[in-house]
């Protein structure tokens, strides 16, 4: 009998490579299923989720506001940021109030990093016509080369530019999950995996089971894990690989839990309050 294809999307960094180690390797018994992993940006990712083309996925929460009639949010396989997470850099110290009308790389307006810099520009009173800065979207493995050579003014960054940033010169202006939590005391979703609905609740809670089963054992078989993630660090040595792996996968990422969903709630009640969301989100947890 023919598996069922299973087509993951997932960004190719550490800690997506991580978390995804033991179904990428066969080290789970995934029955009828066959998983065909797609390893691509992040912002690729959450237009493609647009279409509905690819069974599970990961995606930014920001985009995730868009998907509720394609597409429902897994209990497992979020991104959290506690009192850390995307960042805004620049070639020389700037306060966050030098950020208007300045010229900022983006890597991708469905990102939850954007969604959440437009969260503190808008409580700053930044967004306002005349003092916008200008957003240039661009692969988010760019921004760091593109502000340290002046072709921006500063870069929102996310991934593992968050720890080597410094390596080419540039300085912090603002860390959103410091930032988020100051204002929430909650930690920063950013992001997590869907399922499509159209494969039903019994694959769905399939499914389910096996990406929780593929986060547990990388956890447990961390060493194996972290070399396989390895090599999709880029400028990362194996000691900063485990910090930035142990930073976005964790107890989180098992599970979102109570204050996890709550912080969800709370992004997403927020951007649209600030009008940067045209409709309010039901977000509803399925597969366990």
């Amino acid at each position: 009998m023919a598996k069922q294809l299973i087509r993951v999307g997932h960004s190719p960094d550490p800690d997506d490579a991580f978390m995804f180690y033991a179904l990428a390797h066969d080290k789970l018994d995934t029955g009828n299923l066959q998983f065909q992993h797609e390893l691509q940006d992040i912002e690729t990712l959450n237009q493609r989720a647009l279409r509905g083309e690819l069974e599970v996925s990961a995606v930014s929460l920001h985009a995730y506001a868009y998907l509720l009639d394609k597409y429902a949010l897994l209990p497992s396989g979020c991104s959290m940021g506690d009192r850390y997470g995307p960042m805004v850099v620049a070639r020389k110290p700037m306060a966050t109030a030098e950020l208007e009308r300045r010229k900022i790389a983006i890597p991708g307006r469905l990102t939850t990093a954007f969604l959440t810099l437009q969260l503190l520009l808008t409580k700053a009173g930044l967004l306002q016509r005349n003092r916008t800065p200008e957003f240039v979207t661009m692969p988010f493995d760019r921004i760091i080369e593109a502000v340290a050579e002046g072709k921006t003014d500063a870069g929102l960054i996310i991934h593992e530019g968050q720890l080597t940033f410094q390596n080419q010169g540039l300085h912090l202006v603002v860390d959103l999950g410091v930032w988020w939590q100051e204002w929430t005391r909650l930690p920063l979703p950013l992001g997590g995996n869907v399922v499509r609905r159209d494969l039903g609740p019994t694959v769905i809670a399939q499914i389910s089971r096996l990406l929780r089963q593929s986060i547990q054992y990388a956890l447990e078989h961390r060493p194996a894990a972290l070399e396989y993630a390895l090599q999709y660090g880029r400028d990362l040595d194996k000691g900063l690989a485990d910090k930035f792996v142990g930073m976005y996968v964790n107890e989180w990422t098992l599970d979102y839990g109570p204050r996890g969903r709550e912080a969800v709630r709370r992004l997403l009640g927020e951007g649209h309050q600030a009008g940067l969301l045209p409709n309010p989100v039901d977000v509803q947890f399925v597969g366990g």
